[in-house]
């Protein structure tokens, strides 16, 4: 199965002592490689990682395609921006002050 991998599954799958490892490993045996993702991704994983060295490596690596081009899915995206107007999507960092 083809899959998008967000920031989450990437550095949980990089850091073997990351509480969802498991749950990435999980999900790493069943999908396509390598997983589609985009810049934005890969620049949050190399923050959270501290090294944009790793992120290069899964793009090296072909853990992980940047397939993603704002420009021509600008319809989609404002469709799916509508769809989902109602949910206010929190970052976990912040979910736990809330």
């Amino acid at each position: 199965m083809n899959a998008i991998a967000d920031t989450g599954l990437l550095v949980a799958m990089a850091r073997h002592n990351d509480q969802y490892h498991g749950w990435a490993a999980d999900i790493g045996e069943q999908i396509e490689w390598p997983a589609l993702t985009c810049e934005a991704v890969l620049a949050e994983t190399a923050f959270h990682l501290r090294s944009s060295e790793e992120v290069i490596g899964m793009l090296r690596d072909n853990v992980v395609r940047v397939a993603f081009d704002c420009a021509s899915h600008l319809d989609s995206l404002h469709d799916l921006a509508v769809r989902y107007a109602d949910r206010h999507p929190i970052s976990p960092i912040f979910a736990s002050s809330a």
